[in-house]
């Protein structure tokens, strides 16, 4: 620990925290993290988590809104040794007659596999990956300020405000179109008949036509590791294995920012929050959990549509009809025997991650929050539904139900890995409605992780904005 007690002190080293904590180190100030794991990285990191050899992401593995983030365009990851492996295609749907649906990188081509749907596909996804590079920065922005391309941002948020029921029905007469639509506005973890569930099917679809949906060659802790190394060449200072329950843990400083959830942000400062700010915090709402399994494999999975092979991700779960069912029944406090699963199979495209003709795979599907219950049964049901003999290939397991996931991560409460539900009232009043929502009634006191805006995904942002209304406040700095 240094001598003199730091500018800024960072709780939680996630890729919000890292963030937070490089881009207050940039202008000047000096930067202590507090991580309490043994690792830095939140949701990017990774461990053999069932044989060795198989290196398995513990949470985030496809790096679409990384790509995409301003903050990460401003990192060299090469100069700190990361690779991104871009999949031939980002993203695939079986379906039970052995037909696939195809997310390609060019919106022409995925509009060509779609049959007579194609042209209201290219319609709806070709002016907004044409314009990605003006909608997605005020995506990733707080959530009150005035666009700098109206009219773009318009023509993505007035669709994204829908439910994705209505979008898909409207825009597309059958599948496999509307099911493709559907498992991408699924990552919302709403039910799709709710207001904006549409607006992550948006979203995920314009990155990856715009930008691919890369891994790290490697494991996603690389990514973690790359930040740690470019706040350490700036002069910042990281401290893992040291959590911090309480203000009296932390050393004197002008400002600290809280890579946490609003509840732990209530726990940790005491009385230092007051009234009705405190109130609101305690009552942010939390989503749905999940049930995430990762397999030690002996052979790929083997998919039943050629198509699939090709993919990085490949969503699990029929037609349009079976998704919006399987997530309604999460909804409602259920667990669908027909869960939809989202599966991951990076060691297709990075060969670094098992052993010579060995393979790694996960998969995850939605719970009810603080689920006990354990659904990798109906998880591999799933996959083998459209990968006969993928079972026969699992040498070992690793299932982590909610309660798992959150003592890991505590950012995931009930294992909501959004870190707080993102339907059309808290997407905008994140973590409470207020013109800067990462500062506090309290002097010094920043909230800077996905509960607040933009919200979840791997893009740092969150970070980047708190750090900028600490720099403001605190330092007189620009914001």
């Amino acid at each position: 620990m240094k001598a003199d007690p730091p500018d800024a002190i960072v709780v939680g080293s996630g890729p919000n925290g890292l963030a937070a904590a490089i881009t207050l180190a940039r202008a000047g100030r000096s930067v202590v993290v507090y991580e309490g794991a043994a690792t830095v990285g939140g949701g990017m990191r990774s461990a053999e988590l069932t044989l060795p050899g198989y290196v398995h992401d513990v949470c985030s593995t496809v790096q679409g809104t990384s790509v995409a983030s301003p903050f990460f365009a401003g990192i060299d990851l090469a100069r700190h040794g990361v690779e991104l492996v871009h999949p031939g295609v980002p993203l695939a749907h079986p379906f039970d007659d052995g037909r696939v649906a195809l997310l390609e990188r060019s919106v022409e081509a995925t509009a060509a596999g779609l049959g007579a749907d194609g042209p209201a596909y290219a319609r709806l996804f070709g002016p907004l990956v044409r314009d990605a590079d003006q909608i997605l920065p005020f995506i990733l922005g707080p959530s009150l300020r005035v666009p700098r391309h109206p009219l773009a941002v318009t023509r993505f948020g007035l669709p994204a405000l829908w439910p994705a029921t209505t979008l898909a029905r409207r825009r597309f007469r059958a599948d496999p179109a509307r099911a493709l639509f559907g498992g991408l506005c699924t990552h919302s973890m709403l039910a799709l008949d709710r207001v904006a569930s549409a607006s992550f099917g948006l979203v995920l679809a314009m990155t990856a036509h715009a930008f691919g949906w890369p891994v790290v060659r490697g494991g996603t802790q690389r990514l973690a590791d790359a930040l740690a190394a470019e706040l350490r060449a700036l002069g910042g200072e990281i401290l893992t294995g040291h959590p911090v329950t309480t203000l009296d843990d932390l050393p004197a400083a002008r400002a600290i920012l809280f890579d946490t959830t609003p509840r732990a942000l209530v726990a940790i400062t005491g009385t230092r929050l007051k009234g009705r700010y405190r109130r609101r915090l305690t009552g942010f709402r939390y989503g749905p959990g999940v049930v995430k399994v990762d397999w030690a494999l002996d052979g790929p999975i083997p998919w039943r549509a050629e198509g699939a092979n090709r993919a990085g991700t490949v969503h699990v779960g029929g037609t349009f009809t079976e998704i919006a069912a399987a997530e309604a029944e999460v909804a409602r406090g259920g667990h669908p025997d027909r869960p939809f699963v989202i599966v991951v199979q990076a060691s297709r495209f990075d060969g670094s991650r098992a052993p010579e003709g060995k393979h790694t795979g996960w998969a995850y599907c939605h719970v009810p929050s603080g689920s006990t219950l354990d659904m990798s049964g109906r998880i591999e049901a799933q996959i083998e539904r459209f990968a006969p003999g993928f079972r026969d290939l699992i040498l070992a397991r690793s299932v982590r139900l909610p309660a798992d996931l959150e003592h890991e991560n505590p950012n995931y409460v009930g294992g909501d890995i959004n870190a707080g539900i993102e339907d059309v009232r808290q997407l905008f009043t994140r973590p409470v409605a207020r013109l800067d929502p990462y500062s506090t009634p309290a002097r010094g006191i920043y909230l800077c992780s996905s509960s607040t805006p933009p919200g979840g995904g791997v893009h740092g942002m969150c970070g980047v904005w708190a750090a900028r209304s600490a720099l403001r406040r605190e330092f007189g700095g620009r914001a």
